[in-house]
């Protein structure tokens, strides 16, 4: 079969303005980035904003493992599918971050025959937001370290800077580092580090704010620092929310492109699926649902943290009401959750299997904890065998759930067809009755522990004496209200990584707990978690090359 990359480059994609006719919209509603990407200008939603909403559905997973789920393919594939049964469908996804694409994840625009297309172009520089949402930030970082330079009037405490510089690669020697070396010109030495893009705040910020006037003015409750006596100093007590705003006046338009089968395709906006809440725009959302009679979106890594943050965060704050859950998982996965080793997933083995499945089994339950209808999707592999498909299904059944194998990597919109059927079906026969987990008047730790509790399946929550801290600080701030972002490990259910398929009862430690006051949530953090990834022994830079006619190869 051909690689990802090749099967894209082949594709037959249509002026980006014919992608837009199918959905209304006019060239002149359109920026042009080429001939086949484009942004939509605002005026669109405005002519839109009183139709019906169509159907929301989020695509999630169990927790991700080595052998792969496929969330991101099963998305496309599927928004081909309902088109191939004759409905008017959309996709809404985030846009790749170009440091994992030179490290070791490779691309995120789905793979084999289910593609966003022109993948090379998404997974590079595609239209600049990221470059957009680096340079904000870092107007911000350059502000702080200037202003206490310039004699520090707003009295900045330089051990309490809060605020990291950021950029759009994977570079471990930046996590930790030292500025303003050289003497007196050059400011006051301090430590500082760099996250990635996707984990700034700023890249959160662009995908919940509605408009420009909401971005600038969450732009403007950045806490960037404290000063000597405790208090918060913003972005906007730094005067500068105004030209961040300005750096990022492009990059809140939704960004429109295609699939392999010209299904439309809204690319907008990417926040860490850990640090923040993992989806693509509410701004890209809300347009879709107005321009599609079906929406498919997905969040990052397992219905844990993803899933969990689409409806806690994301829902809440766009008043989004998702119609049903496509539940993601493969044989393989749910092998390596029983106790198989990578290298032997493709023998079968019924037994891990039925280990493996209790987490599927627990993500369905957590699913319809919040009123939504949900369907697993059986992402298909050719080592997949009948009897395992079958015990799937059978388990799934036994649950009160359906289930359908999903073969549109190989076979783009015609391999998902009966999961896009099924899936109208439950739409139409179970009405959705939606509900967020928790209530935004509990406090931080009441938050924290009815996540753990409800959603990892843990008892006891030990708070560490810097995470008790800083709740008290953000609550007396006037921030308890805030919903909770959980910054943890995507490979369990539980802080620990290691403890795969259902563990239960296990203490969940919160180490720090950090408040992100312009988007909107308050982040506790458990475990390592990493916001700005090294590169592998052997990046995926070394494959990628281009040749003396610009065809580009090894890029997934």
């Amino acid at each position: 079969m051909l690689t990802d990359i090749e099967i894209a480059q082949n594709a037959r994609m249509l002026p980006i303005e014919e992608i837009a006719g199918k959905l209304g919209i006019d060239r002149s509603d359109l920026e042009l980035y080429g001939d086949h990407k484009a942004k939509i200008k605002d005026c669109v939603y405005d002519r839109v904003k009183e139709k019906p909403d169509g159907k929301l559905i989020l695509v999630s997973a169990i927790n991700p493992t080595p052998a792969g789920e496929g969330k991101t393919t099963i998305t496309v594939g599927l928004g081909q599918a309902l088109e191939k049964i004759g409905k008017k469908a959309m996709i809404a996804l985030r846009e790749p971050s170009m440091g994992p694409v030179m490290g070791i994840k490779g691309g995120a625009a789905g793979g084999g025959y289910s593609q966003v297309v022109p993948m090379e172009d998404i997974n590079l520089h595609f239209t600049g937001d990221m470059h957009a949402i680096t340079a904000a930030n870092n107007l911000l970082a350059a502000v702080i370290d200037n202003h206490i330079h310039q004699g520090n009037e707003l009295k900045i405490d330089p051990r309490r800077i809060v605020w990291k510089r950021c950029m759009d690669m994977n570079d471990r020697a930046l996590r930790q580092i030292v500025v303003g070396l050289g003497g007196k010109p050059n400011g006051f030495p301090r430590e500082d580090g760099f996250n990635i893009t996707v984990a700034s705040e700023v890249m959160a910020i662009l995908c919940l704010s509605s408009d420009l006037a909401d971005l600038k003015e969450r732009l403007g409750r950045i806490i960037a620092a404290y000063d000597l006596d405790g208090r918060p100093i913003t972005a906007k007590d730094l005067g500068v929310h105004g030209a961040m705003t300005l750096l990022l006046k492009d990059a809140i338009k939704p960004n429109l492109v295609q699939t392999l089968e010209n299904t439309p395709c809204l690319i907008h906006g990417g926040p860490f699926a850990n640090i923040a809440h993992g989806c693509s725009s509410l701004k890209a959302t809300r347009l879709a649902l107005k321009l599609a009679d079906y929406v498919v979106t997905e969040a990052g890594f397992g219905a844990d943290l993803g899933a969990e943050k689409f409806f806690d965060i994301k829902c809440r704050y766009g008043n989004l009401n998702p119609d049903a859950v496509v539940l993601v998982t493969t044989v393989r996965a749910l092998k390596y959750n029983g106790g198989v080793k990578k290298e032997d997933l493709t023998r079968e083995d019924v037994g891990a299997l039925e280990r493996g499945i209790v987490n599927l089994q627990k993500h369905i339950e957590n699913v319809k904890k919040f009123g939504v209808p949900v369907i697993v999707a059986i992402n298909h592999f050719s080592s997949d065998t009948g009897q395992e498909i079958a015990l799937i299904k059978d388990k799934c059944a036994q649950w009160e759930v359906e289930a359908a194998v999903a073969n549109v990597f190989a076979e783009g919109g015609e391999g998902g067809i009966e999961l896009a059927q099924k899936l109208c079906e439950i739409i139409s026969g179970h009405p959705s009755s939606f509900k967020p987990l928790y209530g935004l008047e509990l406090t931080i730790k009441e938050k924290i522990e009815t996540i753990n509790r409800e959603i990892y399946g843990g008892g006891d929550v030990i708070f560490t004496d810097k995470a008790q801290k800083e709740i008290k600080q953000i609550e007396s701030l006037g921030y308890g209200n805030l919903p909770v972002c959980m910054a943890k490990t995507q490979y369990s259910l539980s802080d620990n990584p290691a403890l795969l398929g259902r563990p239960e009862g296990f203490t969940l430690t919160v180490r720090d707990v950090r408040l992100s006051a312009g988007a909107g949530f308050v982040v506790a953090l458990t475990g390592e978690i990493m916001t700005m990834p090294g590169l592998p022994k052997t990046p995926g830079a070394n494959k990628i090359d281009i040749d003396e006619n610009g065809r580009i190869t090894g890029l997934f």
